[in-house]
């Protein structure tokens, strides 16, 4: 029975160092992030083009954005503050996140030159043919976008895990799965977003249900190529 007792305390003394091995470097990297502020850095340059884009939609006129886009842009800037306190994003996620964001608001403000290919009616950069009648800008800035959604549901998830297991969570199928239905389910609401956006305003750059229809497509791809990158680095 002695001997029963000795070896299931070594066993457990192999496991409880075993665990500690694999899970302190993690451990530390997460406490060194969670609760950290946004860098100024960051912060600084998302307010500038913030305040650059409200002053042409002003000039503009551009109601659609001043009523609908820039709430939303507000709200999503706070909820990726509160996620980012608790979970601590790295810091490339949420420059990438930062650069998103210039590049959405870009697309709406920015004329496009006389003579470029574009869509409707409307010349701006999310009309614009990148290559005609295959491939525009906003079907990049979607795939973009939501690749980086991808991503951040991924970190979001495993530091939930680690906070509440004290486990190491690796990129196999079933996590990875998660992070892209997280990615594609933010595309859904952005397609809802701007449904809400044509059924409010007179007058907006949305696009049918063609559009839509690519705009989730282009969702999708972006997804997957972040999984592809999050399992690759492992």
């Amino acid at each position: 029975m002695a001997n029963a007792d000795f070896q299931g305390a070594v066993y457990d003394k192999v496991s409880e160092i075993r665990s500690r091995s694999s899970a302190a470097p993690f451990l530390e990297y997460t406490l060194m992030r969670r609760g950290n502020p946004i860098p100024r850095s960051i912060l600084l340059v998302t307010a500038f083009y913030l305040v650059a884009a409200i002053s042409a939609a002003i000039t503009q006129k551009n109601l659609e954005f001043i009523s609908f886009y820039l709430p939303f842009f507000t709200l999503f800037g706070v909820i990726i503050a509160f996620m980012h306190k608790r979970v601590g994003f790295p810091k490339g996620l949420l420059w990438c996140l930062s650069i998103w964001g210039a590049a959405h608001l870009a697309g709406g403000l920015v004329q496009v030159p006389e003579g470029w290919s574009y869509e409707g009616e409307q010349s701006v950069l999310y009309s614009w043919w990148l290559i005609e009648d295959r491939l525009k800008y906003d079907n990049i800035i979607q795939a973009y976008g939501f690749g980086l959604a991808t991503w951040l549901c991924w970190e979001a998830l495993r530091a939930n895990i680690h906070n509440r297991f004290g486990r190491k969570l690796y990129p196999s199928f079933g996590p990875i799965a998660l992070a892209v239905f997280g990615g594609m389910g933010l595309g859904a609401l952005n397609e809802i977003i701007e449904f809400f956006a044509v059924l409010n305003l007179d007058n907006t750059n949305v696009g049918g249900y063609y559009n839509t229809g690519w705009d989730l497509v282009s969702n999708l791809i972006g997804c997957l190529l972040a999984s592809i990158i999050i399992a690759a680095r492992g």
